[in-house]
């Protein structure tokens, strides 16, 4: 199982600057290269900043330069936001200026806040369609000479220019979770990219039986790989790691105000959750994020992610987007390459 880091820059206040956060993002990227990480993926949103992210393609030539070995994705471009077009023609350029080291995970997106401002009156489904309509066509138009006429899109022939560097086109992933999903991706060579977000070990079971069917109902396509993407934590004391789970505690309950729209927005930052509310929320109490999260020390984090290797998961993404501070998150890093890391080496 090889393993990658999925990294954006977050912020719950305003007392750090875009710059500074942005620094950080690039030193965690770095130490992620230089510790042998086999992949770093940074993804996009817009208009929040709890996930800065507006450009991954512009933020992967920039670390294209300043890496050298790691695989550089997007995790991941959101499908509805994009003409087929541009995303074969701007994801060809960054295939090109990193040195074919690009790949491309695509989703339809989560947030209703982002739908209302680039798409008013979309939804998940309708997201989800255009996902589905974009991927096909982003591939013609990387072979060449490929005109569309569907529901969302419609074109002549056009080729990408340029075209990429890797050949027929950079590996494409896809953000599953319902069985439809997973049939998509596989059906279309796709590789898929799964996450149980907040949720137990049942439910990275599940996500892989799905993946399983699939590609059990597509018996001629030829098995694409599939990736587990959750927020870990690597701690070096009991003190530490408890401190990790209330952390995570915090980073859900903004998740899921984001996720339902509800909260007022001032300066991309959501209104406040009062403390006292945080510690209330059962469902995202410090207790089950470090039960069901891989939060823990060193051997803890290496028994989970072994069960994670014999389900049969390809690659293991660290997700360090937690609202802590840049040091912790290094901190941890620094441990999970250092002492858990080498426990998976062949």
């Amino acid at each position: 199982m090889k393993f990658s880091l999925f990294v954006h820059m977050e912020r719950l206040d305003a007392s750090q600057s875009h710059k500074s956060l942005y620094e950080e993002f690039v030193a965690l990227c770095e130490i992620a290269d230089k510790g042998g990480m086999h992949a770093i993926w940074t993804g996009e949103h817009h208009g929040m900043d709890f996930t800065i992210a507006p450009n991954p393609f512009v933020t992967i030539a920039d670390l294209a330069r300043r890496t050298s070995r790691a695989r550089l994705g997007t995790g991941t471009v959101i499908a509805p936001f994009w003409h087929p077009i541009k995303l074969a023609g701007e994801a060809a350029m960054t295939d090109i200026i990193c040195d074919g080291r690009l790949d491309i995970g695509i989703a339809r997106g989560a947030y209703s806040f982002e739908y209302e401002r680039l798409l008013p009156g979309l939804d998940a489904w309708g997201a989800g369609q255009r996902m589905r309509e974009l991927i096909p066509a982003i591939k013609g138009i990387w072979n060449g000479d490929y005109a569309h006429d569907g529901e969302f899109f419609k074109f002549p022939a056009t080729t990408s220019a340029p075209k990429p560097l890797q050949q027929p086109n950079p590996p494409i992933w896809v953000a599953a979770r319902d069985p439809n999903s997973h049939e998509f991706a596989v059906a279309n060579g796709c590789n898929v990219q799964v996450t149980p977000l907040w949720q137990g070990d049942d439910e990275v079971q599940s996500l892989m039986d799905r993946f399983n069917d699939a590609c059990a109902k597509n018996p001629d396509v030829e098995r694409p790989k599939i990736m587990l993407l959750r927020h870990t934590y690597v701690g070096s004391s009991e003190e530490d790691v408890a401190q990790a789970a209330h952390e995570l505690s915090v980073y859900y309950n903004y998740f899921f105000a984001w996720f339902k729209n509800e909260k007022p927005v001032n300066q991309g930052l959501i209104e406040r959750i009062p403390d006292d509310q945080i510690r209330s929320n059962a469902m995202l109490s410090d207790h089950v994020m470090r039960t069901n999260n891989v939060v823990g020390d060193a051997r803890t984090v290496i028994d989970r992610l072994k069960a994670y290797e014999a389900l049969g998961y390809d690659e293991y993404s660290f997700w360090i987007d937690t609202g802590m501070s840049f040091e912790r998150k290094k901190a941890s890093l620094e441990r999970f390459i250092a002492e858990v890391m080498p426990a998976f080496q062949e």
